[in-house]
């Protein structure tokens, strides 16, 4: 089944509301600013040219250029303990001013000792890994090895997911705004529609029978030689958090038929879903698990492909060949970043306030009749509109998005009509309970337009 996708990521909307928004928020210098970006940077989808420039950015806070402060649930899904928090800070500045730099064929300990780390919280045993200089780069680690493993090339992914922005990664990725224009790409990508109750395709309604799962079997079953199923544990986009039982009968039928699983969780791992890998929700073990963006702590490109141990059969090629593949200066800022997240506790107030904002979201927009669906996971909550009050879903998430932002508070659009909230799972409690405050008052409007 390959419809062609219609959904993308949904993010800020680069035309007449973006211009309206910046000709009441933005002065004279960071309109300039703006224009000198748009000069010598290539304008592409979600990036250039862009909606504001920032000054600094510090714990859960930005301001930009005119000195404005805007609380970030966004954070492009890296800043679990906050922008620029001091430990890992400090640990970038220490490694910096002793060793910048590794290269290809030296070891340095931070790396080293991170990936013991790294490997020693894995899911499953007997782990080993590779490190990348981001998330799109370990995907393709995670597509090569595969290969050698299984000596498959097919893969099934889902569509509407998000891989990465390689012409590797787009292929088993499924958002249009990524694959449309692009002409043919990764041989063997097939995709499968995938568990979304609120779109579903099999028609499953409220009563989800896990059809979707059900069809990766059967194509597996007909392909005969998938190398590999790739999926979101939790898609970070519009917060899709399938039940359990999703992930046995992958892991199940994985097994059943030779392919590995694959587990992308580049923006939710670390803490982000109450627990510090969101597969650890599902009681089963992946083949490899694929992390990024707030590894390096929120200030360095960092990325990893954890696989199992038996899967060291590549000696004969280059899987990661990366010049900043052992970063010392990235790996230092992970360290400190894991230890933040152990010693302040995150992954368990991440479990015990996510639970708590849930549950006042879901009572606070009960009787809202243009909010179709309020769900989560940890500190990653999402609120899915629907049409009503003479306003399309689109049209009121993208109003919402700027009335906060000109409020003070940023968060993503995903789908077009999800309002995702992705906090610093160490933000203090009196800035959360402010953004709630600000983005209920939008919420409730009949027109947030106005």
């Amino acid at each position: 089944m390959n419809p062609a996708p219609d959904a993308s990521e949904g993010d800020l909307n680069l035309g007449r509301a973006r211009q309206d928004w910046q000709a009441r928020h933005l002065d004279e210098p960071t309109r300039a600013l703006l224009a000198e970006d748009a000069r010598w940077f290539f304008h592409q989808a979600l990036s250039t040219p862009c909606l504001n420039a920032l000054e600094s950015a510090g714990g859960g806070w930005l301001t930009d250029t005119a000195g404005r402060r805007v609380l970030d649930l966004h954070g492009n899904s890296l800043h679990q303990v906050g922008h620029g928090h001091p430990r890992v800070v400090a640990a970038i500045t220490e490694t910096l001013a002793t060793l910048p730099f590794s290269p290809r064929r030296y070891t340095n300990r931070p790396a080293v000792e991170l990936a013991r780390r790294l490997c020693g919280l894995a899911p499953m045993p007997d782990a080993k890994l590779l490190l990348a200089p981001g998330g799109t780069a370990a995907i393709g680690i995670a597509l090569k090895l595969a290969r050698v493993v299984t000596g498959r090339f097919k893969t099934i992914s889902m569509w509407d997911a998000f891989h990465g922005a390689s012409l590797d990664a787009i292929s088993v990725g499924g958002e249009a705004a990524f694959r449309r224009g692009i002409g043919p790409l990764l041989p063997g990508s097939e995709h499968v529609p995938p568990h979304a109750p609120q779109a579903c395709a099999f028609g499953c309604g409220g009563q989800c029978a896990l059809r979707c799962a059900d069809y990766v079997e059967y194509v597996l079953r007909k392909e005969g030689d998938v190398a590999a199923v790739v999926v979101e544990t939790v898609r970070c986009t519009d917060v899709q958090v399938p039940p359990p039982d999703y992930y046995r009968r992958l892991r199940a039928a994985c097994d059943r038929h030779g392919a590995l699983l694959i587990l992308d969780e580049i923006p939710i791992a670390l803490g982000r879903t109450g627990r510090m890998f969101a597969v650890e929700h599902y009681g089963i073990e992946p083949d490899m698990l694929v992390l990024g963006k707030g590894l390096g702590g929120g200030s360095m490109p960092l990325a990893a492909l954890v696989a199992r141990g038996r899967f060291d059969v590549a000696q004969a090629i280059s899987l990661g060949h990366y010049t900043h593949e052992k970063n010392p200066v990235a790996s230092a800022a992970a360290l400190a970043t894991l230890d933040v997240i152990a010693d302040e506790g995150l992954v368990e107030r991440s479990r015990d306030l996510g639970a708590a904002l849930l549950a006042r979201l879901r009572a606070e927009c009960a009787g809202l009749p243009w909010v179709a669906e309020v769900r989560g996971l940890g500190l990653l909550l999402g609120i899915e509109l629907r049409d009503g009050g003479g306003l399309a879903a689109e049209a009121r998430a993208e109003a919402l998005l700027y009335r906060c932002l000109s409020a003070g508070l940023s968060f993503k659009l995903g789908q077009g009509r999800v309002l995702v909230l992705a906090p610093p799972l160490n933000l203090p409690q009196a800035d959360l309970d402010w953004a709630l405050e600000q983005l209920l008052a939008a919420l409730r409007l009949a027109d947030p337009r106005a």
